[in-house]
C-alpha cells in the first residue's frame, strides 16, 4: 500500500496521471470560454484583448496563486477537497460546517453540469461537416460509458486518458502558438490595464465577467484531487498545462481580433484557429478531452461523498476501493446520482451555448467558501495576520465580483444550478441536524454503577442465556461510560444473560490508515471493552477484526470463549457470538418542536436509501440482532386522567 510519501513523489508516472485525473475541466475550458465572451455581439478590439487580459489574470490569481500555491498546502494527511480543509479548522468555531456543506453540494452540483458542457462543446464540432447533426443522443451515450468506466478507479482512468491529455495540451499551445504568433500584438493584453478597462467601460460587463469566470472553473479539482495525484506532481504539471491554456486563448485572441465586426453565428473560435486539414483530428482529439474534463469533477465527486460520510452530513453509503492505491476509490450511488443530474441537463439544455448561463454559478459559490475556510487556516496555522487579512480580502472582492456576475444568469439557466445544489445542501442539512437532535437525548451512565449487577446476571440461571458471548457497538468514547439503553437492552428489555458482555467502540481517526486496537478487561472474564482505532480510509469490517482480537486474546489466555452449556463444554466447543446494534429513534412526541419533528421525519426517509447499521460496520447479518429503543420517551406529567 502506498504512502503518503509515495503519494506525494515526483515522478513521470505522477505528472502524467495528474494531466487525464486532475486537468481535464480547466484543460477544456478554451473549448467555450471565448464563444460566451464574445457572445452574439460583433467582435471588438475591447472585448478581445479585455476579455484575454482578465482570463490570464483570473487563471494567474485564481488557479496559481490561490488553489497552486496557497490552498495545495491544506491537506488532510494527504487528501485535499473543502470537507478535508473544514476538518482541519473545525475545532476553530462551530459555525464552520455551514460553508463547507454551502460548498460541498455546489460542488456536487457542479459535477453534474461539468460533463455535459464540456462533451456538448466538443461533439458540436462534427456541425461543421453537418448543422443538422443531432447531438444530444451522441452526448448522453458518451457521458453514460464515461460512468460505467468509473467502477474500476481513477488510477486506471489516469494511466489511461494521461497521455490523451498530454496530446490535447501540446495541440492546444501549438496551435495557439502558431496562430499568436502571426499577430504578436495581441500579446499587449497580458497588461491588466485591458481588463480594467473593459470592466469599467464595457456596457455589458458583467455578462462577459461571468463568462471569463469559466477559464477557471477546474480549479477546485486541483484540490479536490490531491489525494489521487499528490501536491508536486500537481504544481509541476499545472506549469505545462497554464502555458499550453495561455498560448491557445491569445492565439483565439488573435484571430479574433484580426476579424473585427463580424459575427460568430454560433461558430466556435477554438475551431475555427485551426487548419482545414486538421478540423476533423482536432474534433476527435476534442471530443476525447472533453470525455476527460468530466473526469476530474467525477473522482472529486467521489473524495467530497467519502469525506462527508465520515463527517456524517451525508447518509452513510457503500464506499468500493478499485485499488490499494491512496485515493483510489468509487461510490456507487453517486456516480448513479451524477449521472442522472447529468442526463437532465443535457436534457434541458439541449447545446452548449444554452448550458453556459447555468455553468459557473455553483462552483463560483464553493470558491467563496474555500476563501472562508482557508482564511481560518492560514489564521490558525499562525501566518502574518496582514497576509491573512491580504488574501481574504482580495479573493472575497474578486469572487463576490464573480459571484455577481454569475447571478445575473439565474433566469438564464443558473436555477437549475441552484436547484441542484439546494437539494444536495437539504441532504447535507437534515442529516447533520437529525444527528444533533438524536445526540442531544443521548444519555450515558457510569459503567460502574452496574458492575455488580452485571457479575450477577452471569451466574442467574433463572434468566435464559441469551448467548455465550454478548457483542454491543457502544459510541461511548470513554471507558467508565455507556450509553443507558444499553443497560436498558441487558437489563430490563427483556434481560440478556451472557458469559462474557463486549462493549465495542469504533474511533475514526484523521490518518488514512491507521488500524489499532486496545482491550481493557472491566470486569475479568465477564466484561470486557474494545476500542478501534481505524484510519478514514479503512473499511469497517468489525465482524472480521472483532474475530481477530478473540483470536488473539484466546492465544494470550486473556479470555476462555469455551461454551458454557454442559454438552458443549463436555467437548470442548466454542460459544456462540451474538452481535446487539441499537437503532437509536426519536419518537415524534410533544417535546420535539415543529422543525425538529420535520428533520426528524426526512431524516427517517433518507435512511431507507443508506446502509443499514450492521451494512455500514461490516457485521454478518445472521450473527446480528436489531433493537430499535427509543430516545425520547413521553413523560407522565402532564396527563391528565382521572380513576373512577
Amino acid at each position: 500500500m502506498e504512502n503518503s510519501k509515495n503519494l506525494h513523489r515526483l515522478s513521470a508516472a505522477g505528472l502524467l496521471i495528474s494531466l487525464g485525473v486532475i486537468f481535464g475541466d480547466i484543460g477544456t475550458s478554451p473549448l467555450y470560454v471565448f464563444k460566451a465572451i464574445v457572445g452574439d455581439g460583433a467582435i471588438s478590439a475591447m472585448v478581445v484583448l479585455g476579455g484575454l487580459s482578465c482570463v490570464f489574470w483570473t487563471l494567474t490569481l485564481q488557479t496559481t496563486i490561490k488553489y497552486v500555491i496557497i490552498t495545495l498546502r491544506a491537506d488532510n494527511k494527504g487528501e485535499g477537497g473543502i470537507l478535508s480543509l473544514y476538518s482541519l479548522v473545525k475545532r476553530r468555531a462551530k459555525w464552520l460546517i455551514f460553508p463547507a456543506m454551502v460548498g460541498g453540494a455546489s460542488l456536487l452540483a457542479d459535477g453534474m453540469i461539468t460533463p455535459p458542457i464540456t462533451v456538448s462543446s466538443a461533439v458540436e464540432g462534427l456541425r461543421a461537416y453537418n448543422p443538422q447533426l443531432p447531438t444530444v443522443p451522441i452526448v448522453m451515450a458518451i457521458i453514460s460509458l464515461l460512468f460505467v468506466f468509473q467502477r474500476f478507479g481513477t488510477s486506471v482512468v489516469g494511466k489511461i486518458f494521461g497521455p490523451f491529455m498530454f496530446i490535447w495540451f501540446t495541440m492546444m499551445g501549438l496551435l495557439g502558438f502558431f496562430n499568436a504568433s502571426l499577430f504578436p500584438e495581441i500579446f499587449k493584453a497580458l497588461n491588466p490595464y485591458y481588463a480594467i478597462d473593459l470592466l469599467i467601460h464595457y456596457p455589458n460587463s458583467l455578462y462577459i465577467l461571468g463568462a471569463i469566470f469559466l477559464c477557471t472553473t477546474g480549479a477546485e479539482s486541483l484540490y479536490s484531487d490531491l489525494g489521487h495525484c499528490g501536491r508536486a506532481n500537481i504544481r509541476i504539471s499545472w506549469i505545462y498545462v497554464k502555458i499550453c491554456l495561455v498560448l491557445n486563448y491569445f492565439g483565439q485572441g488573435a484571430w479574433l481580433y484580426q476579424h473585427q465586426g463580424a459575427i460568430l453565428d454560433g461558430k466556435n473560435p477554438f475551431y475555427l484557429i485551426m487548419p482545414d486539414w486538421f478540423l476533423t483530428y482536432g474534433i476527435v482529439i476534442a471530443t476525447i478531452a472533453a470525455i476527460i474534463a468530466s473526469q476530474a469533477m467525477i473522482s472529486g465527486s467521489f473524495t467530497l461523498i467519502s469525506e462527508a460520510v465520515r463527517l456524517n452530513i451525508w447518509p452513510k453509503v457503500k464506499i468500493n476501493y478499485p485499488s490499494n492505491q491512496k485515493g483510489q476509490l468509487y461510490v456507487p450511488s453517486i456516480n448513479t446520482i451524477l449521472w442522472l443530474g447529468c442526463m437532465l441537463v443535457v436534457l434541458v439544455f439541449q447545446e452548449s451555448k444554452n448550458m453556459e448561463a447555468a455553468y459557473g454559478l455553483a462552483i463560483n459559490v464553493t470558491f467563496v467558501t474555500t476563501t472562508i475556510l482557508m482564511t481560518v487556516y492560514l489564521y490558525r496555522k499562525r501566518v502574518s495576520r496582514y497576509l491573512v487579512a491580504l488574501f481574504a480580502s482580495v479573493y472575497m472582492v474578486v469572487e463576490l465580483g464573480f459571484l455577481m456576475a454569475n447571478a445575473s444568469k439565474i433566469s438564464h439557466g443558473g436555477w437549475l444550478t441552484l436547484l441542484l445544489s439546494a437539494i444536495v445542501l437539504f441532504v447535507m442539512m437534515v442529516w447533520w441536524w437529525a444527528r444533533k437532535v438524536k445526540n442531544s437525548y443521548l444519555r450515558f451512565v457510569d459503567v460502574e454503577d452496574y458492575f455488580p449487577i452485571l457479575s450477577e446476571i452471569t451466574e442467574d440461571e433463572s434468566i435464559p442465556r441469551y448467548a455465550s458471548q454478548l457483542v454491543y457497538l457502544t459510541s461511548a468514547n470513554f471507558r467508565s461510560e455507556i450509553e443507558s439503553k444499553i443497560m436498558y437492552s441487558i437489563l430490563q428489555k427483556k434481560p440478556k444473560r451472557a458469559d462474557v458482555y463486549w462493549f465495542v467502540h469504533v474511533d475514526v481517526t484523521d490518518e488514512p490508515y491507521t488500524s489499532e486496537y486496545k482491550v481493557d478487561h472491566l470486569i475479568p472474564q465477564k466484561l470486557i471493552r474494545i476500542d478501534f482505532r481505524l484510519g478514514f480510509r479503512v473499511e469497517q469490517r468489525i465482524s472480521l477484526l472483532f474475530r481477530k482480537v478473540i483470536e488473539d486474546m484466546v492465544k494470550n489466555n486473556e479470555v476462555d470463549i469455551t461454551s458454557r452449556y454442559v454438552t458443549l463444554k463436555k467437548y470442548n466447543m466454542v460459544g456462540d457470538f451474538r452481535f446487539v446494534v441499537l437503532e437509536k429513534v426519536v419518537s415524534r412526541s410533544n417535546d420535539l418542536r415543529f422543525i425538529d419533528k420535520m428533520v426528524i421525519d426526512v431524516y427517517n426517509f433518507l435512511k431507507r436509501f443508506s446502509l443499514s447499521e450492521e451494512q455500514g460496520f461490516g457485521l454478518d447479518s445472521s450473527f446480528v440482532t436489531i433493537e430499535r429503543v427509543p430516545l425520547l420517551i413521553i413523560g407522565t406529567k402532564e396527563i391528565n386522567i382521572k380513576r373512577v
